[in-house]
């Protein structure tokens, strides 16, 4: 389940430190618009330039984990034991091989353009890294070098130093190279003894082993001959050792102990002298992971058709999809457009449930976290405006811990956006309110849209109470936007049942009684949903009944609807005199259409 997130989507990483990089930029993403450009460029270079990316990649590839060497390094040992002493000597061999690779990536990056690139290529001009490489080839073989397996990397730590460096250490080895040409030249007669197809394993935990790939049919008697012991054996595949190997491993461990310890004594005497340069380390450790990172955002491109995001005082993004649905579906995601500007920053979204609301929302925040670490976005075109703070308020699970209910934890979390938002948030709010009742929960929604409407921050507000979506009547800045819904009749069953398109669309939804029919196609017996049936139509009809407007009301709705507009366009109207007049002209005859509506509910109501 890590991949069915941001990170797992945009995760195409190679080392650990370009893994550690995206992750703390995905939760802490950047907010200047220029440091972002600098890395969508190099990302453009890099998807436009393929033998740019692909070399850089091999070498991005080989490097270790530069960050945690360099803490290592720099640490003093309590102890000087043999764990401590073969510790060093290691990162000694990946230091070496970390700084090898260098003049590779210097070489990738010579060709580049982007600044950021041509930078971090300026970084490794650094003389020390040469100083630093030089000086270890003085005491370590040029054939030392990080290699997979734990007896290659034995190996080279065994035979790390150079020769002639120190006498006992070159008889140490020399003891060493004839116990383990002892081990192989054991095995290989016991393989002739027993006519059996032995070979030489090797692992950390368990020394030299023996291992035998066999049918147990073949065996005499269906068994291994008594001397071997330790026997274990999985389908087909036998490992075991006999008394004689076990002694000649601890010969062994001896003969690589009194080497770590001499080979331990040259490299703290080597790394003392290489501390004062090891600076250079902190620069190359950046530069790499955020190759990595660059090159994990063109990646995921090309996986898919991203966009390149632009930065303006509007989120607009033409044809956007959820990018973690994207990947853990099968088909692409059903796309939709965004609009939301400073004068229209606060969408109320409706619709029945499993229409896709949540999902939007969670889509918009994606995106925004994606354009601003500098990768592309899942979209046909998308514009954003930096959000200094994103707030989300869409889970509703019970929190044990704290012995909040749904509701408490609605509360609280609500409570905290309203004390840190700003007017450059963006924020997110999933069905406020449910878990109390109905009043209660309107009453609460429309508190708090009346106060975020106060803020310039962008607001994107899904709801199932629809009373909410009359604020728009009296805040110009609100839109009504809802997820269609097709009623698609069932022959079979003889009844209609809901297609959802997930498409979004402008104004309040008009589905009626959607939580009937998602029940209906559930498992609940059919008698309890008739019954809910009719006790809904007759609540229905009784708030009908108390929320018929007066003439007064209509009247005031009118004047204020008018004075709003007014307003609004004596604040923002860029209009020449003709069009403006013929927008006022309008304005006032829709006045006195409202007007006149209320004069005919007041006779009516006569």
């Amino acid at each position: 389940r890590n991949n069915h997130t941001l990170f797992g989507v945009l995760n195409y990483t190679k080392t650990p430190g370009g893994s550690r990089r995206l992750r703390s930029n995905i939760l802490e993403p950047l907010v200047d618009v220029e440091t972002i450009n600098m890395r969508l460029d190099c990302v453009q270079e890099l998807l436009q330039d393929e033998e740019l990316f692909f070399g850089l990649q091999s070498v991005i590839s080989r490097f270790l984990d530069t960050e945690q060497l360099l803490s290592v390094l720099v640490q003093i040992p309590k102890q000087d034991t043999v764990n401590a002493a073969e510790s060093k000597i290691t990162n000694l061999i990946y230091l070496k091989h970390t700084l090898e690779l260098v003049d590779p990536l210097k070489i990738a990056l010579k060709n580049c353009n982007t600044p950021l690139l041509r930078a971090y290529c300026g970084s490794l001009e650094d003389k020390r890294f040469g100083i630093i490489l030089e000086k270890i080839k003085t005491i370590i073989n040029d054939d030392a070098r990080y290699m997979k397996g734990c007896l290659n990397m034995r190996t080279q730590k065994c035979y790390a130093v150079r020769s002639n460096i120190n006498e006992f250490l070159d008889i140490a080895r020399r003891t060493y190279t004839e116990i383990v040409d002892d081990i192989a030249g054991m095995i290989s007669q016991l393989a002739e003894k027993y006519s059996l197809p032995l070979r030489t394993s090797f692992s950390s935990a368990r020394g030299f082993f023996i291992q035998m790939t066999m049918d147990c049919t073949a065996l005499p008697n269906n068994q291994l001959p008594s001397e071997f012991i330790k026997i274990s054996k999985v389908k087909n595949s036998y490992t075991f050792t006999s008394a004689d190997l076990i002694k000649m491993n601890e010969r062994c461990q001896e003969s690589l102990r009194e080497i770590y310890h001499m080979t331990y004594m040259i490299v703290c005497k080597l790394l003392s002298e290489i501390y004062e340069h090891v600076h250079c380390l902190y620069k190359l450790s950046d530069t790499v992971s955020m190759l990595d990172m660059l090159l994990s955002f063109a990646h995921a491109c090309t996986l898919s058709d991203y966009v390149r995001p632009e930065f303006t005082d509007t989120l607009a993004i033409k044809q956007g999809w959820h990018p973690i649905l994207e990947k853990i579906s099968v088909e692409k995601p059903i796309a939709n457009n965004t609009f939301i500007t400073e004068g229209s920053n606060f969408l109320i979204i409706t619709g029945p449930n499993m229409s896709g609301k949540s999902t939007y929302l969670k889509q918009i925040a994606l995106c925004q976290i994606m354009a601003q670490i500098g990768s592309y976005v899942p979209a046909e075109y998308a514009s954003f405006r930096i959000a200094e703070q994103i707030f989300t308020r869409i889970s509703t699970d019970d929190d044990i811990e704290t012995n909040s209910s749904t509701f408490m934890k609605e509360m609280k979390e609500i409570a905290y956006i309203l004390h840190n938002a700003n007017n450059k948030s963006l924020i997110l709010i999933d069905e406020l309110g449910r878990g109390t009742n109905t009043e209660e929960g309107i009453g609460i929604c429309y508190a708090v849209c009346e106060y975020l409407l106060s803020l310039k921050a962008f607001t994107l507000f899904a709801t199932h109470f629809l009373e909410l979506c009359h604020i728009e009547v009296l805040y110009p800045n609100v839109e009504n936007m809802h997820f269609e819904v097709q009623h698609v009749k069932n022959n079979s069953r003889n009844k209609e049942a809901i297609l959802y398109t997930y498409k979004l669309s402008r104004g309040l939804t008009e589905e009626k009684n959607y939580g009937l029919q998602a029940a209906e196609v559930s498992s609940l017996p059919p008698s309890i949903v008739l019954d809910a049936k009719e006790i809904t139509t007759q609540i229905t009809r009784q708030i009908l009944q108390n929320q018929r407007s007066t003439p007064e009301m209509e009247r005031q709705r009118a004047v204020y609807h008018l004075a709003t507009r007014l307003v609004q366009t004596a604040r923002n109207s860029k209009l020449d005199p003709d069009s403006l007049r013929t927008y006022l002209s309008n304005l006032r005859k829709k006045y006195e259409t409202d007007f006149l509506r209320a004069e005919q509910v007041s006779e009516k109501t006569e």
